[in-house]
């Protein structure tokens, strides 16, 4: 019995875009930031400064945020066409950029509880060595913030951070590393001309609490992906109900719209009318979505008046 190859209307659920340029950069970034972070912390722990610790304490944690990046690209490359995945690996970045955040936050709390102790029980710095430190570490962050800053925008002229949330959060990283730095070289500058011992710790909870604000930030985005929460800027499920019921018969009674990959969506979508048109007569309204790249369409025959249809 012949039977007929159905293979080409399988549909790829390969929604990950190429992130080879991404990858390759953050791998670079992670050697460079090590070895600044070793001689950091090294250097800290000799001066007794607490903001050049500070800011050594951060490098550690971002060189495993680092990792958590580049692993998750290699894991989204990796598992792009494995079926297990039903709606692809787009979010694995997503979840790399979650848990780079979970580790900024740690990382500001413990830098707030160690700089709340030094403010009590200070130490002798050395304010020499701390300095110089501090300001290489600062010309380290710079390079390292310009190898992940992505000029690439899209149609809507944003950064490609406004979608990628796991470069995102490596480049969050980064910059996080050069502000304390710049707090570091504050407090120390301060503290060796003026005196002011006290600015080292002050300094350092002054930089917790930004840092802080910025894993918030990331938090909230990337875990309202994983969630499958539309996103509150996109106006994607109203342009979907205007285009589908533009025609005065269709109602859409049922309306999914989550997000799969790096600024690509899937809509599930229930259509009630009088006289339903095919699934594909909806897609076709639809096409001009690119964003949009799996949709779901049910359609159901309506024998009542569309006034006591309930919409959601």
């Amino acid at each position: 019995m012949h039977r007929t190859d159905h293979s080409r209307f399988r549909k790829s659920h390969d929604f990950v875009p190429d992130f080879a340029h991404a990858e390759r950069r953050t791998r670079i970034v992670i050697g460079i930031t090590a070895v600044m972070m070793i001689v950091e912390i090294t250097v800290g722990l000799m001066s007794r400064s607490m903001a050049l610790l500070a800011d050594g304490w951060h490098m550690s944690t971002h060189v495993l945020a680092f990792l958590i990046t580049a692993v998750a690209y290699y894991l989204a490359r990796r598992h792009a066409a494995n079926v297990r995945f039903s709606f692809g690996t787009g979010k694995v970045g997503v979840l790399g950029g979650f848990t780079s955040a979970v580790v900024l936050s740690i990382i500001a709390f413990l830098m707030a509880a160690e700089s709340v102790r030094r403010l009590f029980i200070p130490l002798t710095i050395h304010f020499n060595e701390a300095i110089g430190i501090a300001c290489v570490g600062l010309l380290v962050n710079l390079a390292c913030a310009a190898l992940l800053a992505d000029r690439h925008q899209d149609p809507g002229g944003r950064s490609a951070h406004h979608h990628d949330l796991n470069l995102r959060a490596a480049y969050l990283h980064v910059l996080a590393d050069a502000f304390t730095s710049v707090l570091a070289i504050t407090a120390l500058t301060g503290g060796k001309f003026l005196g002011w011992a006290w600015l080292d710790p002050v300094v350092g909870i002054i930089g917790s609490g930004v840092v802080f604000s910025w894993a918030y930030t990331l938090l909230r985005d990337s875990s309202g992906i994983l969630l499958d929460r539309t996103p509150a800027s996109s106006d994607l499920p109203d342009r979907i109900r205007q285009a589908v019921e533009r025609d005065g018969d269709s109602i859409v009674t049922d309306l999914h719209v989550w997000q799969v990959g790096t600024g690509k969506f899937a809509a599930m979508i229930s259509v009630v009318a009088h006289e339903p048109k095919s699934s594909d007569s909806y897609r076709e309204l639809l096409r001009e979505h690119d964003e949009l790249v799996h949709v779901t369409i049910e359609t159901q025959h309506c024998r009542e008046d569309h006034e006591s249809i309930v919409r959601p």
